[in-house]
């Protein structure tokens, strides 16, 4: 029995301790089930596609002309006479996992604790980068206002209880709002109760816009073909540069007869100041990771101008000239300062802003040294810091690129790699281009064939070039995951964008040939790079995603 009494003790402790953990765990789920998350339905069971929530939207948020915060899209189903048309209401899926937040630079985008993703158009920089990361295309640039914009489930009436203006005017009660957490709501019900879908689960946002009875040719925007001769059911599609289309040009992506009858065209959120920014970037950091090497290998004196001016200056000459393409294709320039004084640290775009500050640090500090005349301190500093730094610098644009979960032929783990072999290729090549200026203006041109340096830059840029087709031809020869990808991979090799890849691949195969050919291959290459830089970014950016 005196046995028996501290088993039993234990037990009652351990009865005790576990009573106590289930309560807690009670609370939680009780706390969270009063916690309200807002969560839309769309019943296209009912919808009629008249629009009416369009035009609402519009008044009730003084939407501006050209722009919406929400539209209907129209798919035309089948051949002749058995045919039926198809509606999509197409706005902000409300994600929980919302990448528009996640890339913000500022916190402008944010998720309230009720489960809505709103914006504060005050600190909007205009970035573009949530536009880049929205898989569904629900936000836009406010051409009034310059600041990123999208539906925000009419937040400043839901705060006072009442139900958006959307859900106010439609005919049919096609649009439902309600908690989530409330097992008695209309929309709760219909959640757990009915068969729902919502549009690219894959891309594993969470999305808090349920459809009902949409069709999957409505919801998967590659599904339906495009309209022969740019004309929708009213209007003409628009055209130009920068401009993405709605549906597929042809019908790989589906074995319906399906035809997109209405749509809204977007705009590719980065242009080409974004693709001579990769470029840019990859000179600055290239040049000086070049020129550090070959004095690490014992073919440049530490002494030499390559190491003690020209190659830290060229850095950041290039790097001033990268930080104004990036200001410059801000919508609101003058508030680029709050990626510093508000960052939001998730985002690529802050955490680049300090690397690239911080390398451009160093940099100074590589040249005060040098001028000042403490030359035996710049190998440390380099070393330890520049290197590592230009290094970042050169790759995390990889890293961006992928946080736009939206553009699928960015998502490329292959990306930090393939942008390191770029930099080092261009810093290699404007070094030979320099130094075949420095023997022409010497009129020297034939000391070029027994400069030492020159030869090794020549054979750098050779393997560097077949590093750079290599990792390309990998990328781009392989069969792509996703039909988005596969579209974008099209686009840049024989579509929109063909000319500017083959002008690319040309140029740059000429610097595999470059210790043949001699220094002259240094500008194609330099062309070359560039070139493909501009087709990949703006390929990324052509397939539509609505």
């Amino acid at each position: 029995m005196r046995a028996a009494v501290p088993t039993f003790a234990v037990a009652l402790t351990r009865y005790r301790t576990l009573a106590r953990s289930h309560r807690t765990v009670l609370d939680t789920e009780t706390a969270a089930a009063d916690i309200v998350t807002w969560a839309k339905v769309i019943d296209h069971t009912r919808c009629i596609g008249c629009h009416a929530c369009t035009t609402a939207c519009k008044s009730e948020n003084e939407v501006p002309l050209s722009v919406t915060r929400t539209y209907v899209k129209y798919v035309d189903i089948g051949n002749f006479p058995r045919t039926r048309r198809a509606f999509q209401v197409t706005r902000c899926n409300q994600c929980d996992h919302a990448p528009c937040v996640t890339a913000c630079p500022t916190n402008a985008m944010f998720r309230r604790p009720d489960g809505i993703v709103d914006f504060d158009k005050s600190i909007c920089i205009g970035c573009k980068a949530c536009i880049a990361a929205c898989p569904y295309d629900a936000i836009f640039i406010n051409p009034d206002d310059h600041s990123a914009e999208k539906c925000n489930f009419c937040a400043h009436r839901i705060d006072v209880g009442l139900e958006p203006a959307c859900v106010v005017v439609c005919p049919t009660e096609a649009i439902l709002v309600g908690d989530m957490n409330d097992p008695m709501s209309r929309v709760s019900r219909i959640i757990h109760h009915d068969a729902v879908m919502v549009r690219r689960p894959e891309k594993e946002t969470r999305p808090k816009l349920f459809y009902k009875g949409a069709h999957q040719l409505t919801l998967d925007p590659l599904a339906a073909r495009r309209p022969g001769g740019g004309l929708f059911l009213w209007s003409e599609q628009r055209e130009g540069n920068g401009i993405v289309n709605s549906g597929h040009p042809d019908m790989r992506n589906s074995s319906a007869a399906a035809l997109l009858s209405y749509d809204i065209a977007h705009c590719a959120p980065w242009d080409w100041r974004v693709s001579l920014y990769t470029w840019t970037k990859g000179l600055a950091t290239g040049v000086y990771l070049m020129a550090l090497g070959l004095a690490l290998a014992g073919l440049l004196p530490w002494n030499s101008p390559w190491v003690q001016l020209l190659a830290p200056a060229l850095g950041l000459l290039f790097l001033a000239i990268t930080g104004v393409l990036l200001i410059a294709d801000l919508e609101h320039p003058e508030r680029f300062h709050m990626i510093f004084t508000r960052p939001q640290w998730r985002s690529w775009l802050v955490r680049g802003a300090f690397i690239i500050t911080a390398y451009a640090a160093v940099l100074v500090l590589h040249i005060v040294l040098a001028i000042v005349g403490r030359a035996h301190v710049i190998p440390a500093v380099a070393v330890v810091l520049g290197m590592p730094l230009a290094t970042l610098t050169a790759v995390y644009t990889a890293y961006l690129f992928a946080q736009a979960k939206a553009r699928d032929l960015w998502q490329n783990p292959l990306g930090p790699a393939h942008l390191m072999v770029q930099a080092l290729l261009v810093g290699t090549a404007l070094m030979g281009a320099l130094e075949v200026v420095r023997a022409t203006v010497q009129s020297a041109p034939d000391g070029l064939r027994t400069n030492p340096v020159m030869g090794v830059l020549l054979a750098s840029m050779a393997i560097l070039s077949a590093l750079h087709l290599l990792l390309l031809a990998g990328e781009h020869t392989l069969t792509h995951g996703t039909a988005h990808a596969r579209l974008a991979a099209h686009e840049m090799t024989r579509g929109r964008f063909g000319r500017w890849f083959k002008a690319g691949l040309i140029f740059t195969a000429m610097g595999v040939l470059a210790p043949w050919l001699g220094p002259w291959t240094t500008l194609p290459v330099l062309v070359g790079v560039l070139a493909y830089e501009h087709a990949y970014v703006q390929a990324g950016q052509a397939v539509p995603l609505a």
